[in-house]
């Protein structure tokens, strides 16, 4: 029986920089490098033509061909991630399985699941930190908690994002020359993108170039959508892992500090899932859940829609149901809307998201999302209100980025707005004070 060793990709497509894969080809002979479109995951997205898919597509055939330049393959297996390895671990002598870390909630159940099948068949199944700057414990209180206020924690974040946290891996120079990679054990595999049920999306991904002007001018434009190069738009390349985090943090560190601050915040919010894992389905105050919120289908559909009659908030939602994209700051303003406004819970509007952006991250969306509501750990108090009048006009006064998506906007053809905004918020303000009266938290 043929002896391999398998590295696992998952969030982490890309072979340069790679901590799990440098480990698997420093230490080990005939090395294999897997992915697994997994079934339990696919079976939950909705759209059929989700871009997501097409571009974790495209990306694996890129590496795929990477690879094969060097002597070796990359294999892509479609099943749920049991039934994958029950089926290698039959038809070969895996010595080892490599990866890096995942820390979502069912990422870590998924893993645990795998390693306890691994390990009865006395398979070492070794995990790397590669997705993020800071994991787990490494960045805790002196009381030894983890943080739950971004303040303090971006400034211990600071004070230990050494040269030695942000040396990169050279695992594109090992794989380049194929001295470990796996050359002579070969796989039928006969994967095909339609194997999938998927159809290949029309929707664009951004390039995952860091423009250094855009870094240059980041302070200055972030808050205007309709700056075309305001931000860097990498976030799908981060929640996939084509791009390394260690090599942006080093570009930020260089150009730009309010960069690195939302480099930081990923990071935090990556480790308030991990120690906090409730979060993903409450709110992170218990108390948040008790609020009276409404819960009406039309309010909601109006919203998801764009068709609230509040024009940033409409182009806003326009926008990420065209291209799967949505400026940050308006992020804030829907979001503001939708929990405030309309009174609807916070967990609606994140799911809703999480059908729609390309870099649906559970843990950055989940933050930001109770973060707008008001329910999170580091949250903005609940009467802190967004009006998405006043934010329209200091961040698009001129409407270029309102009229891109909301061409009637203007005309008698658009509409009237769905709710007023001062009776919204002192509905709002009343709501959230009388849920938390004598609440001490």
């Amino acid at each position: 029986m043929s002896k391999i060793t398998l590295f696992w990709m998952r969030r982490d497509l890309r072979l340069q920089d790679n901590h799990g894969l440098y480990q698997a080809l420093s230490q080990k002979k005939n090395v294999q490098c897997l992915f697994i479109f997994d079934k339990i995951i696919l079976d939950k997205v909705k759209d059929k033509s989700d871009a997501r898919v097409t571009f974790i597509n495209d990306t694996l055939m890129e590496i795929k061909k990477e690879l094969q330049a060097a002597g070796s393959d990359l294999w892509i297996k479609y099943g749920t991630p049991a039934h994958v390895f029950q089926k290698l671990t039959d038809e070969f002598q895996v010595e080892s399985v490599f990866a890096n870390h995942d820390y979502e909630p069912y990422a870590r159940k998924r893993d645990a699941e795998v390693g306890k099948f691994l390990a009865a068949k006395e398979i070492p199944f070794l995990t790397f930190k590669d997705q993020c700057l800071f994991e787990k414990s490494e960045i805790l209180t002196d009381q030894k908690k983890p943080y739950t206020v971004f303040t303090p924690y971006k400034r211990k974040v600071l004070s230990q994002l050494t040269d030695r946290v942000l040396q990169e891996f050279p695992s594109e120079k090992l794989s380049r020359e194929g001295e470990n990679l796996n050359k002579s054990v070969k796989h039928k595999t006969s994967f095909e993108f339609s194997d999938l049920g998927f159809s290949r999306s029309q929707i664009s991904i951004p390039p995952k170039t860091v423009l250094k002007n855009t870094l240059q001018k980041y302070t200055e434009q972030r808050n205007f959508p309709a700056i075309e190069n305001g931000t860097s738009r990498l976030g799908v390349h981060l929640r996939f892992g084509t791009v390394s985090v260690r090599q942006l943090a080093k570009t930020a560190k260089k150009l730009n500090d309010t960069w690195l601050s939302e480099l930081i915040w990923r990071d935090f919010f990556m480790q308030i899932l991990w120690h906090f894992p409730k979060v993903a389905t409450q709110s992170f105050r218990p108390k948040f859940d008790e609020v009276k919120w409404r819960d009406s289908a039309a309010d909601f559909k109006k919203w998801c829609e764009g068709n609230t009659g509040y024009p940033l908030v409409d182009a806003g939602m326009r926008e990420l149901n065209a291209t799967g994209h949505m400026h940050n700051r308006v992020r804030m303003v829907v979001a503001s809307f939708l929990t405030k406004h309309l009174l609807i819970y916070w967990f609606k509007g994140e799911r809703y998201f999480s059908e729609k952006l390309l870099d649906y991250d559970l843990s950055a969306n989940n933050g930001n999302w109770q973060w707008a509501a008001g329910t999170g750990c580091d949250a903005a108090p609940y009467f802190r209100i967004f009006n998405p009048m006043t934010q329209a006009e200091k961040f698009d006064p001129e409407d270029e980025y309102i009229l891109k998506w909301v061409p009637e906007y203007g005309t008698d053809r658009y509409v009237q707005p769905m709710v007023e905004h001062n009776f919204a918020r002192g509905r709002a303000l009343a709501t959230f004070a009388e849920t938390l009266k004598g609440d001490k938290k």
